[in-house]
């Protein structure tokens, strides 16, 4: 599309001749093209616009602007053989006659003819070898475009002497030679009219030879004089000239933006030449005085009325509706000069007249054109939206009912040059952080159409790339419907083309990112969990000397302590086994309306090899907070991370990262893992038992076993020792430990002999080993006062009890037939004393072992013990020697059993139960 500095340049058209290679072709196009400007004669300068096509209608329009007159041909051809070369000849001959009205100078690049025709000397025709061997094109072009200079020179000087003796013709744009059909060519109007359309004329000559000055002089002429006969058509075309030569003198950098920009950067030392050159009206090259710097300001433009001089010339081009194009043209030069005077309200101005302009019957390229340009202007302008707006609009046109063979490619490649003007990206990090920008109802139908387009090219991986960004991104947007219809047509899709986690390269190069699907489900926090008590590690407790030296002789180490809390991954305090499941607990919930299946969900992990066993879960709808345990069994030792988790929904597979997730609460991702330790499992010739002993917590024993024995009694507890793990149990200890301390206990409570089991060691995997424990309870029930209370119930003093009835009365019933909570239940039940105890393994064996790791298994021991008899009285007999002494003591059997009471030499004595003798 157009701007003013095209005003200075001559139209050269580079076409092909016969066939040639389309690559080929372009390779000398580019070529050519580098020769944007020459210099002639030290001071001269021409610059050159190239064109490979250019319709001969627009020819047409030479007269009323110079610089859409066809002045240059170069044709490039092929020829293998002198036999083709007549043909090739005429072919060139023809191409042209069709610009012949207005071609200065025209050449043929011929490639791949040798021999004699070669060697005929001829200015308009080069011939070359091959492609390759073409090293002096530019020098041709060069000579070739000041051959065009010295035509445009002649013409300029014929023109612009006035011979007043001479008839000026009417110069005159395609559909006004019908209108001047008989006019009186005599009348003072018409021969104003032929001035002025050809002063304007000789001013385009001007501005085109380099000639700024000389061409504002004009300029400005052949507006009085085309004013003076309302010739609006062609003072419009006076008025952008005046436009045009103004712009080049206050903005040598070029008004095309930034491409155009650097091009005219390396002639901006020219133009400074350009503007001490030679003065008002003088051609001869002698330098000008500073008057003529003050002249060429006194009829240049100011910045300001250059937009007023464009809006003046559109106004008049709007009154004809055949020059729509040339209307639209200058709106875009006007908006052109804006965007550099930062007018951007002004310039919107501009380009509203410019959509409502009627350009006729387009053709569906001519209109895709149209938009995409007044899209780019919008850009140019600042404003992203308005142009995101027509650059759709332009995609939309590439797609219409009306086109044959829609293109489907370019209607996706320009919904992507979209989405910036929307606040899209395609990066769903840009969605993650702070609040949600751009328009989402515009935003999801844009990506509807990426969406359809996508599968309209036949590419199904890319469907569902941008669905699955609608789903992540626009999740709180959508309603409920939507959401149904959306993840309904990401499952049709995934089922023909799963969609993964690698980045989709477009063919230009541009590089989708994945999609991982963190919010469905949503997880808010991930927490490592310890293994159960009895698999967790213990270090060996080393000895002084090997702690001291990595322990830091300060109590507080402010460094230490930030260095930690910057780290989102702290190391836990706890510790994993090698080759043993682990757990990590996730805190997740389900945004859907529905209910959402999440298959194959499993960790993701680094810094060991780590097998990771992954869950299938079903969440209901909206479910709030739901945990859910992720396993996996890490299968070497060291530190491991855990970076985030893995999903499958709706046939996409996403990996999300937790540094990704902003909302995620989290304990610590980073644990070490030991080397493998065995693992052994317990079992035992008692009843398990419910009881926990008191300061022990439940996870913290592996079993607990109860008895309940009279006091006095020994019970054997048989335990079986089993390898259940992957690794030999080398070392084995047991120790001991009582919990309840409140009863003093004689004698050994628990004894073991653990040689013949160690005899057995190491413990293959799957092997057993059996060890017994004797049970032994000694406790003293001396002093139980109440049972003595009891007894005294009756009023008799204690040393004077007989052995009668109330006592029996007292003790004989049992607790069952009585109402509970009754004095005497309490009392009966405060005779069993209860012992408990830990049996603490400790095992080791493997690599771990060799870390100074071993594990621990415990055992509770729960005992009730019952009272076996009673010595209820004590007394002595006055003695019949000196040798003896007799001692009288009243025995109680308080069990529900036969008793029998042996002495040192005195008879055995048989109790029933609850029966009182005296021995």
């Amino acid at each position: 599309m157009q701007c003013a500095e095209d005003h200075q340049t001559v139209l050269v058209v580079v076409q092909p001749v016969g066939i040639v290679p389309e690559d080929q072709f372009f390779k000398i196009y580019k070529r050519i093209a580098s020769v944007s400007q020459v210099i002639i004669r030290e001071s001269q300068r021409l610059l050159i616009r190239y064109r490979h096509h250019y319709l001969p209608e627009n020819n047409e329009w030479g007269d009323f602007q110079t610089h859409r007159k066809v002045v240059g041909l170069i044709s490039i051809t092929t020829c293998a053989t002198s036999k083709e070369w007549p043909q090739t000849a005429e072919r060139f001959h023809g191409q042209k006659e069709v610009y012949s009205a207005t071609l200065y100078d025209s050449r043929l690049l011929v490639f791949g003819l040798s021999g004699e025709i070669t060697e005929q000397q001829r200015t308009d025709v080069a011939f070359y070898p091959s492609f390759e061997e073409c090293s002096d094109v530019e020098k041709r072009v060069e000579d070739f475009v000041e051959s065009i200079y010295i035509v445009l020179e002649s013409k300029r000087l014929d023109r612009a002497t006035d011979k007043s003796g001479d008839k000026i013709p009417l110069l005159c744009v395609p559909f006004e030679k019908k209108d001047f059909v008989g006019l009186d060519t005599d009348s003072r109007h018409y021969k104003k009219r032929c001035q002025g359309r050809m002063r304007k004329h000789v001013g385009d000559l001007c501005l085109q030879a380099g000639m700024l000055q000389d061409a504002l002089v004009h300029y400005h002429m052949a507006v009085e004089l085309l004013r003076g006969v309302n010739d609006f058509l062609w003072l419009g075309a006076a008025l952008e000239g005046l436009c045009s030569a103004s712009v080049i003198f206050h903005y040598p950098g070029g008004t095309a933006g930034k491409m155009m920009g650097r091009k005219q950067s390396i002639s901006q030392p020219l133009d400074a030449g350009k503007r001490h050159r030679a003065g008002a009206l003088t051609t001869n090259g002698i330098s000008a005085d500073t008057s003529t710097e003050i002249g060429r300001a006194k009829n240049c433009l100011s910045p300001e009325d250059i937009i007023e001089k464009y809006k003046e010339a559109i106004s008049y081009y709007g009154k004809y509706k055949n020059a729509g194009v040339i209307e639209l043209e200058a709106c875009v030069k006007a908006v052109r000069v804006l965007a550099i005077q930062k007018r951007a309200r002004e310039a919107s101005d501009f380009l509203q007249n410019a959509v409502y302009i009627n350009l006729g019957q387009l053709s569906e390229e001519e209109k895709i054109q149209r938009y995409s340009i007044l899209s780019e202007l919008y850009e140019l302008i600042g404003f992203h939206r308005k142009s995101a707006f027509f650059k759709r609009v332009a995609a939309m046109q590439c797609v219409a009912p009306t086109i044959p063979e829609p293109g489907w490619r370019a209607c996706y490649k320009l919904l992507l040059e979209t989405l910036p003007g929307y606040s899209l990206s395609l990066d769903p990090k840009d969605f993650s952080k702070g609040t949600h920008r751009g328009w989402a109802a515009v935003q999801m139908r844009l990506l509807h159409e990426l969406v359809y387009a996508s599968r309209r090219m036949g590419n199904p991986a890319l469907s569902v790339r941008h669905l699955s960004f609608l789903l992540q991104t626009m999740l709180d947007f959508l309603s409920d419907q939507e959401k149904k219809e959306v993840t309904q047509s990401l499952e049709n899709y995934t089922s023909k083309c799963p969609g993964g986690m690698e980045i989709i390269t477009l063919p230009d190069g541009l590089k989708l990112p994945p999609v991982p699907f963190t919010k469905l489900p949503i997880v808010r926090s991930v927490k490592l969990l310890n293994l159960p008590v009895s698999l967790r590690p213990h270090k060996v407790k080393g000895l002084l000397g090997q702690n001291i030296s990595n322990a830091s002789p300060f109590i507080y180490s402010p460094i230490i302590m930030h260095n930690r809390g910057e780290e989102r991954c702290k190391k836990i305090d706890f510790q994993w086994v090698q080759g043993d499941v682990c757990e990590v607990q996730l805190m997740v919930y389900n945004p859907m309306p529905y209910e959402l299946r999440v298959e194959n969900m499993g960790l993701l992990t680094s810094g060991v090899e780590f097998e990771s066993l992954p869950a299938a879960l079903s969440l209901p709808a909206e479910s709030g907070l739901y945990p859910v345990t992720l396993v996996g069994v890490p299968r070497t030792a060291g530190n491991i991370t855990v970076n985030g988790y893995h999903t499958s929904v709706f046939g996409v597979t996403s990996d999300c990262l937790l540094d990704g997730l902003p909302g995620v609460k989290t304990s610590g991702c980073l644990v070490e893992v030991i080397p493998a330790l065995p693992r052994l499992q317990l079992q035992t010739s008692l009843p398990r038992s419910a009881y926990t002993p008191h300061p022990m917590s439940k996870e913290e024993l592996s079993t607990s076993v109860s008895v309940q024995l009279f006091n006095g009694e020994t019970q054997q507890l048989t335990i079986t020792l089993e390898n259940i793990g992957s690794e030999d149990i080398e070392t084995l200890e047991l120790t001991s430990k009582i919990v309840s301390t409140k009863e003093k206990v004689f004698g050994e409570f628990l004894s073991w002999e653990l040689d013949e089991a160690l005899s057995h060691l190491p413990l293959k995997p799957g092997q057993s080993v059996t060890l017994t424990v004797n049970i032994k309870v000694k406790l003293d029930f001396s002093g139980q006062e109440n049972l003595l209370q009891d007894l005294n119930d009756d009023g008799i003093s204690v040393t004077g009890l007989p052995i009668s009835s109330p006592l029996r009365q007292v003790l004989k019933p049992r607790a069952e037939t009585k109402p509970v909570g009754s004095e005497s239940s309490k009392a009966e039940y405060s005779h069993i004393k209860t012992l408990e105890a830990v049996l603490n393994f400790k095992y080791s064996g493997g690599a771990g072992k060799v870390e100074s790791y071993y594990r621990e298994l415990s055992l509770g021991v729960h005992v009730d013990v019952e009272p076996s008899v009673f010595f209820t009285r004590v007394s002595t007999l006055p003695a019949t020697s000196t040798r003896h002494c007799h001692l009288l003591l009243d025995i109680f059997n308080p069990t529900e059993h036969e008793l029998t009471v042996r002495a040192k030499n005195n008879q055995d004595l048989v109790l029933h139960a609850s029966e009182c003798q005296r021995i």
